[in-house]
């Protein structure tokens, strides 16, 4: 047995965060053992465990998920820890040892904020020289620069993230960071430089090009450097007006419009700094993760457009800059500008809107390696200006930043069309994921908007472990809502941004709490958000209570069912659902997460409020839409989806609202509708309602609007716009149109739940239980996942067999179980292991069309046949449209009913989603019933090959 991913609240060896009461978790594995019976765990402040502050002994109450350290923290301290697991087999194992080091906590400021006294325009470089006499053994750095930084010493840049100090609600709270900088401080002459960038607290950031001078004017300062020495003493550097200033090499940055950077601008003057009073109440140690280069990527081509253009391109659409080496002749500018895709195969930028999206760099006639220091794009292409000489690809590396979170699922299938569709979820979430779920990375937006990291919130705990990323978002969002009364912002950080409360949109302050603690089990981040939550739930009542409205929620702004396809009016985004039924539903779905959440944290009271509140609510909204024989009134699709999702409908009426809406589907020729509201659930309301088969005909299409289509146009990250490009390969419009903008991605959760069948417990939480209720269809040969979850890796994979067996493979992690639910099964026709499943093995039993299994830690291999035919064969029932694919079937049709194979491709256009068997009592196709028989004999020998 051996121990990993020992994580302090759920950070490896976090280094000055403000980690609360620390949460300690880890994994056990590579062991035969099922379970474990008891841990220990120890802290020290040394690596040999001679100074220990808290042993808990052989304990069986440590749980790996989340064991909450119960010691008081002191300042500036790094302490050790591992840990000890007993399995029950035998097995015990002792870990690696991890560490957290504490930053200053409440220990006092000396340092002090300081402004280069210059204009406010003029990037600094703000310089303090120190001697050391004494040997160095330990040095640390507590930094905050506003707006962004980095710090050098000794000529060195210190750790390895970038744009700190990230991105909040500079007027709610400022973050600063710790750096170990022992390696970095050496006897004698040292130096210290920080430059200071825009960013988004003074630089242009906000809606509709943003503005300048959203959080403040000035840049600012404020570093302490501690210093100990072998002999015991402490050297502290503060900035003070000791410190002093010079003009930066750039000359400008801004988040939208890129960096200037003038290699020549060596300003040898000296200018003082002034000390600026921005206090320390805000200051507050970091919860951002860093902001690192998690992957490099080389350009696959080096393109000559026919403007005459030379551009790079990446091969993917990615988030971060290029660096690249030059040795050009002093006072040679090189451009570099940035895009997401070529129009008549020449560089575009209209859909940054004004983001100019550049980066200007200066030669000295040295040879260097550039980057830029303060900006960052959205791109795959990037045009390359005033180089010297032939562009070379292998001069150029894209660096691929985005927040310092671990990937931790993976699909794969048998379809490459549905694996990149995957993919671009995955690189719209690194995209987006920078310190701030933002909508898109690359135009003159870039924010953190509430509704986009709601939908897809679910599917990103799935793809990452975001546990860390969305606790300080959370935390962002809270500090935000707290000046509105409850109401949560459309984008956090607000900045320019004003209004808020929207439903779905302020659903962020209690579905991404739930979707983080059912994934990680840790119930910290409902203690930390629960006010949070309950505030926006107590906002709409207030509204509803206001109103009159009795339960339902009918007033204020909302963004609808945003850029659905069913509106009535087509240049309205907000779809055709009515924005009452979507704010009621979803006032509903909150009242009964802060309910869950309120159970979960111990407060039994409040929980029982607002389950009744959340009761009241649905049958308001029963009474309102739902007529007594079950009929919605709203007939769109996401009025379907959100009715059978959040529980509105009744239970003796969820058939027919599941069938009402494959009934819509068919109206709509099997193709979605649905924006940001009704896509997110889609697909995983059909697959749990009987409808399983339309989930994957909706996966599989390729034609607008579906998730391939963009796919089949090149595609390497999710749109916008169902039709952001269009089929001849034109930009469908620049106004509102990113090609990297993960909120429909939130199919994937779908994938990983019901194609993989990989499903975690509430009630158990953190994946210490799940469900394994794959639901295969004969159009994916085979699928399989992985999840390296907080309990541990998940495998699931299944596959239909030329023969037309089910085959799944299931890997359980140690401590953890399942119930494998095996669609289609008798249960005396299952092996499992090579052996025969009998009734009294792994608790098996008959449910339904279902056998339900039990499964404890393992591998396990699992074989039957099927009781129904997976593979599908050709008949009358199926579409028109798809029979007249089919050659084969084509000729059996010009044989028995030749004027159905001679159906003119406009008819089959205008009705070819019904079946032939609807078709034939109408009076331009009639066939008799007879020949519809006949027909079903000879095609249901013709086996449906996916292509």
């Amino acid at each position: 047995m051996r121990i990993k991913n020992l994580r302090t609240n759920r950070i490896t060896n976090p280094l000055g965060f403000d980690l609360g009461s620390p949460r300690l978790s880890y994994v056990a594995y590579d062991t035969e053992a099922t379970k474990q019976t008891a841990a220990q765990i120890q802290v020290a402040l040394d690596e040999e465990f001679t100074n220990i502050v808290f042993d808990s002994e052989k304990s069986s109450e440590i749980d790996s998920l989340a064991f909450e350290l119960p010691i008081n923290l002191a300042p500036c301290t790094r302490y050790y820890w591992r840990v000890t697991v007993w399995a029950d087999n035998g097995d015990e194992a002792v870990s690696e040892i991890a560490w957290f080091e504490t930053a200053k906590l409440a220990q006092s400021w000396d340092a002090k904020w300081i402004t280069p006294d210059f204009d406010k325009e003029i990037h600094p470089v703000l310089t303090r020289e120190f001697d050391l006499s004494k040997e160095v053994i330990y040095a640390r750095a507590y930094v905050s620069g506003l707006g962004l930084y980095e710090l050098e010493i000794n000529g060195e840049k210190a750790g390895d993230e970038f744009l700190t100090p990230n991105f909040n609600a500079y007027d709610k709270w400022l973050q600063y960071q710790t750096y170990d900088i022992t390696g970095l401080i050496s006897q004698g002459q040292n130096s210290v430089e920080v430059s200071l960038g825009n960013g988004l607290y003074k630089g242009r950031f906000g809606f509709e090009g943003g503005e300048t001078e959203v959080y403040g004017n000035q840049f600012a300062l404020l570093c302490e450097i501690v210093i100990k020495h072998a002999d015991g003493t402490t050297t502290v550097i503060n900035s003070d007006e000791s410190w002093t200033a010079r003009r930066s090499p750039i000359q400008f940055s801004g988040i939208y419009d890129g960096e200037i950077y003038d290699a020549n601008a060596n300003d040898a003057s000296s200018y003082n700094v002034k000390v600026i009073d921005l206090g320390y109440d805000r200051l507050k140690a970091r919860l951002s993760l860093p902001v690192v280069i998690k992957e490099e990527l080389k350009p696959i081509e080096v393109i000559h457009t026919p403007a005459g253009e030379t551009v790079l391109d990446m091969g993917q659409n990615m988030v971060g800059w290029v660096e690249f080496i030059t040795n050009a002749p002093k006072g040679t500018e090189i451009v570099l500008q940035f895009a997401e895709l070529l129009q008549e195969g020449n560089f575009y930028q209209d859909n940054l809107r004004t983001a100019k999206a550049e980066f200007r760099f200066i030669t000295n006639g040295e040879e260097c390696t550039v980057r830029p220091h303060f900006t960052y794009y959205g791109f795959r292409y990037v045009k390359v200006s005033g180089w010297n000489g032939e562009v070379n690809k292998d001069d150029f590396t894209g660096c691929v930043l985005y927040s310092d979170m671990d990937i931790t699922g993976n699909i794969e299938t048998s379809n490459p069309l549905v694996n990149r569709l995957f993919l671009n979820a995955l690189w719209g979430q690194k995209g987006n994921f920078l310190d701030v779920p933002t909508d898109c990375p690359q135009r003159d937006e870039r924010m953190g908007w509430t509704g986009d990291a709601q939908v897809f919130s679910g599917t990103a705990a799935f793809n990452m472990d975001t546990y860390a990323f969305f606790s300080k978002y959370g935390y962002d969002l809270a500090q935000e809502q707290s000046k509105l009364g409850g109401s949560v912002p459309m984008v956090v950080p607000m900045a320019t941004v004003k209004g808020g409360g929207s439903s779905a949109w302020g659903e962020a302050a209690t579905v991404i709490p739930w979707n983080v603690y059912v994934h990680y089990g840790d119930k910290a981040i409902l203690e930390q958000q629960f006010e949070s939550m309950k505030g926006w739930v107590d906002y709409i009542k207030r509204a509803d209570d206001e109103s009159g409205a009795r339960r339902l929620w009918t007033t204020g702004f909302h963004f609808g069912d945003w850029l659905a396809l069913d509106g009535e009016d087509p240049s309205s985004p907000m779809g055709g659902t009515e924005t009452a039924f979507i704010s009621s539903a979803y006032y509903s779905y909150s009242s009964m997460l802060v309910a869950k959440a309120a159970k979960v944290i111990g407060k039994d009271e409040i929980a029982e409020e607002y389950e009744e509140l959340s009761n009241e609510v649905r049958n308001a909204i029963r009474a309102e839409y739902f007529t007594s024989n079950g009929r919605l009134a709203l007939n769109t699709q996401t009025a379907l989806i959100v009715a059978l999702f959040m529980d509105l409908v009744p239970d003796e009426h969820r058939n027919r609202i599941a069938n009402d809406l494959r009934e819509k589907l068919k109206k709509d020729k099997n193709h979605l509708k649905t924006g940001f509201v009704g896509t997110p659930y889609l697909c995983r309301v059909l697959s749990e309602n009987g409808n399983n088969d339309l989930a994957y005909t909706l996966l599989l299409n390729k034609d607008y609007p579906s998730w391939l289509y963009a796919v089949t146009m090149g595609a390497t990250t999710i749109w916008e716009r169902w039709n952001s490009v269009l089929p001849d390969g034109k930009i469908s419009g620049t106004d509102m149109n990113s090609l990297n903008h993960y909120a429909y991605g939130s199919i994937v959760e779908w994938m990983y739940r019901s194609v993989a069948g990989i499903n975690p417990v509430e009630e158990q939480p953190g994946f210490r239980s799940v469900r394994l209720a794959p639901q295969p269809d004969y159009r994916l040969e085979y699928a399989k996942a992985t999840l390296e979850s907080a309990a541990g890796l998940y495998e699931s994979q299944w596959e239909l067999t030329d023969e037309g067996q089910l085959k799944f493979r299931f890997v359980i992690p140690f401590n953890a179980t399942a119930v494998a639910e095996l669609p289609d099964a008798k249960l005396e026709n299952v092996i499992i292991n090579g052996s025969q499943l009998k009734q009294n093995d792994f608790k098996a039993s008959q449910s339904g069309e279902q056998v339900h299994v039990e499964l404890a830690s393992g591998t396990w291999e699992i074989v039957y046949m099927p009781e129904i035919d997976y593979f599908k064969y050709y008949s009358t029932h199926m579409p028109l449209a798809d029979l007249l694919e089919m050659e084969e079937v084509k000729s059996v049709l010009a044989e028995t009913a030749p004027h159905v194979a001679a159906s003119p491709q406009e008819m089959v256009g205008r009705v070819g989603h019904h079946s032939l068997r609807e078709l034939s009592h109408l009076p331009f196709l009639p066939i008799s019933a007879e020949v519809l028989d006949e027909l079903d004999k000879r095609l249901g020998k013709i086996r449906v090959v996916v292509q």
